[in-house]
């Protein structure tokens, strides 16, 4: 079947190969100058963006939209592969197929003879294969852990990382001794007005603030997201507040908008 017969097809089963020929489409002459002009580079924003298009989705229990989102972000991985089979590295079979190795690779207790039964046991023999692929036997242990993720996520992979070899808190009064320790020291930095000591001792308070959702299993990504909206929301009923006063934002004093703000509060959250 040709593109042109692809891009047009409906048959179930042909619509992966139906986006390639769609992305190969816009991306050749007389097709879309936007898309024919994006780099790998370029398009880097496109793809965080998607991927927490696609989180948030999750996150609400949008199920109607998350097919939508999955799209947009699948669209990303055919939009890469693209370009780069247009410079000859590799193409979209390539990344299926290294995929597919992969999990094949790591998954001995399913496709070869290891008798590994239990998901800590799993998540073990995981890394262990991942090191010695990617030659890191002699590397520091934490080499190369979630590089290039946000600091909230990568600061879970390391602790998580950590833990695997013992090094972590017994019980989780210790990691709440911990935070106490860091808002001390942190608070004796902004007594000094030592702006070093500061930015060092709150990036360590943030740290076991990490360390104490991963102790309860909850993704600090996750309490961000949800704090913020809450801030978004009763910012916004904060707002409402003021302006049935005869107030605007602008116009409203500190004291105006603690006021507002404290009834905001009692709002019913989103």
């Amino acid at each position: 079947m040709t593109d042109a017969e692809m891009i047009d097809s409906p048959h179930a089963g042909q619509q992966l190969a139906r986006l390639r020929a769609i992305m190969h489409r816009l991306r050749a002459p007389g097709g879309c100058p936007w898309d024919a002009e994006q780099t790998h580079e370029s398009i880097v924003p496109n793809l965080i963006e998607e991927a927490y298009e696609t989180v948030d989705t999750i996150q609400r229990g949008d199920h109607d939209h998350l097919k939508e989102e999955l799209g947009d972000l699948l669209l990303q991985v055919v939009f890469h592969s693209e370009i780069a089979e247009e410079a000859g590295r590799f193409n979209l079979d390539d990344v299926a197929r290294g995929i597919s190795e992969k999990l094949v690779r790591r998954h001995p207790h399913v496709f070869a003879d290891s008798d590994v039964a239990t998901t800590d046991g799993v998540l073990s023999q995981w890394d262990a294969i991942k090191r010695v692929e990617k030659g890191d036997e002699e590397k520091p242990f934490l080499h190369g852990v979630g590089k290039g993720l946000p600091g909230l996520i990568r600061a879970v992979k390391l602790q998580k990382k950590a833990a695997k070899v013992g090094f972590d808190w017994p019980e989780e009064s210790g990691v709440i001794a911990k935070i106490h320790e860091e808002l001390l020291e942190l608070q004796a930095a902004v007594s000094e007005k030592d702006l070093a000591a500061m930015t060092e001792e709150m990036g360590d308070l943030l740290f076991s603030v990490v360390n104490l959702a991963r102790f309860r299993n909850i993704d600090p990504e996750v309490l961000m997201i949800a704090a913020n909206a809450k801030f978004e929301d009763r910012f916004g009923a904060m707002e409402c507040i003021l302006k049935a006063e005869g107030f605007t934002l602008e116009a409203a004093t500190a004291s105006q908008m603690e006021a507002a703000w404290e009834v905001a509060k009692n709002f019913p959250a989103r």
